[in-house]
């Protein structure tokens, strides 16, 4: 017979799951810091909102002759991110929080800036350095919610994920155009 101590006996689940039925996903085990992960997820959810609409401005504005191929990069690079931030939004929801999606204080609320950058290069970088500071945010929140909250801490790894694949994309476009005659 194997030793389950570790484990906690059906009854007092059963018990614990009834007494605060109300709190839905949040049970008693959470080991995080509710309010703290609701703010950091709304701070997230800002950031994804900035990226999104710096990445849809990026893709009117994209001129040039190689500017075909680097538009259709920032669209799928801002649908990506209005993924995550519907994604952050529905965790703020199951935790019990509400989604801040007020345009008031939405840059002040956001770790990446929105900045327009003037020519082509300059979008490309711009977008390359709020990569860089969403995983640098998204590492700090990981870190910080370790064993706490597996599920947002999962989340925010996928995310992490995406997030560097854009940031690989966007040095790629940035080496490119280097290459590129006059570059």
């Amino acid at each position: 017979m194997s030793d389950q101590s570790f484990l906690t006996d059906i009854k007092t689940l059963r018990d614990r799951a009834r007494r605060h039925i109300d709190e839905g996903a949040v049970t008693e085990s959470y080991g995080a810091d509710k309010t703290v992960v609701i703010r950091l997820l709304n701070e997230a959810l800002a950031t994804e909102i900035v990226c999104t609409l710096r990445y849809k401005r990026h893709y009117f504005m994209a001129k040039g002759l190689t500017s075909a191929g680097i538009a259709a990069e920032f669209l799928e690079h801002a649908k990506e991110e209005e993924g995550h931030a519907d994604r952050i939004a529905e965790r703020i929801v199951q935790l019990g929080g509400e989604p801040n999606f007020s345009p008031e204080g939405l840059s002040a609320r956001s770790h990446a800036e929105y900045v327009e950058g003037g020519s082509l290069i300059d979008m490309i970088r711009e977008d390359l350095v709020a990569e860089r500071v969403a995983i640098e945010s998204y590492l700090d929140m990981i870190r910080y919610l370790s064993a706490g909250d597996p599920t947002t801490r999962r989340l925010l790894e996928e995310i992490l994920a995406v997030e560097e694949e854009h940031a690989d994309d966007l040095l790629s476009l940035i080496e490119g155009i280097g290459k590129q005659p006059g570059g």
